[in-house]
């Protein structure tokens, strides 16, 4: 069955294909395309606003994905792992995911997800970790990213950063925001993330 959203899926795989890098040729290659759609009910949040200022900064090769993304952004389901009590307001309005596909995502897969993480600016994602291995391709640059005991360092889009299993990592953006394409595989996709300390359901 054709879905509107079949065209993002496209789009997903495409941009993933174009990456120049081994470890994401072969997560590609290992992913089964064919894939039902689940019937998720829209659910914007307010990070989406950010999606404009995205698709400025995004790539050449990233821009297809993300204005159809962000033409999209209200039809989607977008998702939170965490609420206003653990970290604030401020990170909350800033602050979301979607899963284009995996075990709650618009499509259904039980072997991999991804999707899309949006960080508005001047925002800190806490040092967390999880079982599954994370491959996280940023579509747009300047965010500080750390693992393990390193230090913050700037990544920027098209970049491929690999947090191995039950690696912490974090992300600090600055003036701009982020938007981060994410693959995880490996491991259980809906794990509960280890966040300083507190056990949450995670993304990312």
């Amino acid at each position: 069955m054709t879905t509107k959203f079949d065209e993002l899926l496209g789009q997903f795989h495409a941009y993933l294909a174009s990456i120049d890098s081994t470890l994401v040729a072969d997560a590609v290659a290992r992913i089964d395309w064919n894939m039902a759609v689940r019937n998720l009910q829209p659910r914007p949040l307010a990070c989406v606003r950010h999606l404009d200022r995205a698709v400025e900064l995004a790539p050449p090769a990233a821009k297809p994905l993300m204005r159809l993304l962000a033409g999209q952004r209200n039809e989607l389901h977008w998702g939170q792992t965490y609420t206003e009590a653990d970290f604030g307001k401020a990170f909350i309005d800033n602050y979301g995911w979607l899963e284009v596909f995996g075990t709650r995502g618009h499509f259904a897969n039980d072997a991999v997800a991804a999707g899309l993480l949006i960080l508005g600016p001047e925002i800190v994602y806490p040092d967390h970790h999880h079982v599954a291995e994370e491959i996280y391709i940023p579509l747009t640059g300047g965010t500080e990213w750390r693992m393990g005991e390193g230090s913050f360092a700037k990544r920027e889009a098209g970049e491929v950063v690999h947090h191995a299993s039950n690696v912490n990592h974090a992300m600090r953006t600055g003036k701009e925001p982020l938007l981060a394409l994410y693959i995880w595989r490996g491991g259980p996709l809906a794990q509960k993330s280890n966040i300083t300390g507190t056990v949450t359901q995670g993304r990312g």
